[in-house]
């Protein structure tokens, strides 16, 4: 299995509008990032997607992706949902509705924010999606991929992460796991999951309770993601990580056993 990681930064993306600090205006790729998403592939199949933000069609051009097996949704908020709208090339060039797996409370709120794509009257040209309501704890299969939905806090949301087969764990906007989830992680070979700066936030793990959270897990390597510029520069804030921990940044792809 193949992890490319789409975009890590945070709901601002960096270099941030109007910003002049050294992260904005920072030389090196790694200090560009879009918003958080990542991409799955295992052997043939058609890739999968974890979320799909507003930078989503300019990830899937940079990324040369010309298939979706199906878009996995943690939760509501603009920067992880927000380019739904440009999933319709696919649609289009299948023929088929494009599938969705989230939990039911977001289904629902995507109805409302994109009436034209659920319609049962469409617009000709809307998106078309075929949507599958998940249950956190109730494991699935899309082919090749095996999934298990996680429960997830992020401040007063609980949100979902996705452990993908025994090998990968894909943990977004944070800011603690219920006792279920963090079982369910522990050990894991390969963490994803948030830092997204220095200072207290009511809805993210800052970089140092990221840390302790890893060394709870225990993982074989963790990648840290929606990250914003406060965090700093990449070059400086590696320099500062143990070696089992690594700032994600845009375009990195790993290999992981399927």
């Amino acid at each position: 299995m193949k992890l490319i990681f789409l975009g890590t930064g945070t709901s601002q993306g960096i270099p941030v509008i109007g910003c002049r600090c050294e992260v904005c205006l920072s030389d090196d790729a790694r200090d560009k990032r879009l918003r958080s998403s990542v991409l799955l592939k295992i052997g043939q199949d058609a890739p999968l997607v974890i979320d799909c933000g507003p930078d989503f069609r300019y990830q899937m051009l940079r990324s040369d992706t010309t298939a979706l097996e199906a878009v996995l949704l943690t939760h509501e908020h603009y920067d992880h949902t927000a380019g739904l709208d440009d999933l319709r090339p696919f649609g289009f060039i299948t023929g088929e509705p494009v599938r969705i797996f989230a939990r039911e409370s977001l289904l629902t709120t995507l109805r409302h924010r994109l009436p034209y794509a659920f319609s049962e009257h469409p617009y000709p040209g809307a998106p078309q999606f075929q949507t599958y309501p998940l249950e956190w704890n109730q494991p699935f299969s899309i082919k090749n991929y095996k999934i298990l939905p996680l429960e997830v806090l992020h401040g007063n949301l609980h949100i979902t992460g996705f452990k993908i087969g025994e090998h990968l764990a894909y943990i977004t906007d944070a800011n603690g796991l219920p006792e279920a989830t963090a079982r369910s992680l522990q050990d894991i070979p390969i963490l994803v999951i948030n830092a997204l700066h220095h200072r207290p936030h009511h809805a993210h793990f800052t970089l140092e309770q990221t840390i302790k959270q890893i060394e709870v897990l225990n993982p074989g390597r963790a990648y840290l993601i929606h990250m914003s510029h406060h965090m700093g520069l990449h070059a400086a804030v590696s320099r500062q990580l143990p070696d089992t921990i690594e700032l994600a940044y845009d375009g990195l792809e790993i290999e992981i056993p399927a």
